[in-house]
């Protein structure tokens, strides 16, 4: 049985039936029309997102399986403070305000990509994204922020929050 896996980075709901992935699909021998619907079915939830997707293909029979890993942290956090993309200039041009809340969810949603042992060294790590692709957070910098968590400072919340982290 020969099993081939293809890796591809899609728009989430929004994947066309063309290059890159209508050749590969083809010298498969798949349908490339039904893959595609399957993978825009698959990612749905994720529109408007970039999201990882794996093809596992049993190249003899022709089946495969479609698995949607969880989007980068940049669409996630553009996402929840409803930007489009990122600023290039993110010292000077901020791009939308989040909450530390939206910070968290975003961290335990990234947690098996993230190499953080506790959630307060993966809430750091996604303000530091924040701050680098022009995002504030309670309207300040995501720095400041990292400080304050490093401190202490929010310490209670992160533990309310600890029990979704390690589950």
């Amino acid at each position: 049985m020969a099993k081939k896996s293809v890796k591809v980075v899609v728009e989430g709901g929004n994947v066309k039936p063309g290059p890159p992935l209508a050749p590969t699909l083809s010298q498969l021998g798949l349908n490339v029309g039904e893959v595609v619907k399957k993978i825009n079915e698959a990612t749905s939830q994720f529109k408007g997102m970039t999201v990882p997707v794996t093809l596992d293909v049993d190249t003899d029979t022709k089946k495969y399986e479609v698995s949607v890993g969880v989007p980068t942290t940049t669409s996630l956090l553009l996402k929840k403070a409803g930007a489009n993309e990122p600023s290039g200039d993110p010292e000077h041009k901020k791009v939308g305000n989040i909450s530390l809340d939206d910070v968290i969810e975003v961290a335990i949603s990234k947690k098996p990509s993230l190499t953080a042992k506790e959630l307060k060294g993966a809430v750091k790590s996604i303000l530091g994204t924040a701050k680098s692709i022009g995002l504030t957070v309670e309207n300040r910098d995501p720095k400041a922020l990292v400080g304050e968590v490093s401190e202490g400072k929010y310490d209670d919340k992160l533990k309310q929050m600890e029990e979704k982290w390690s589950s």
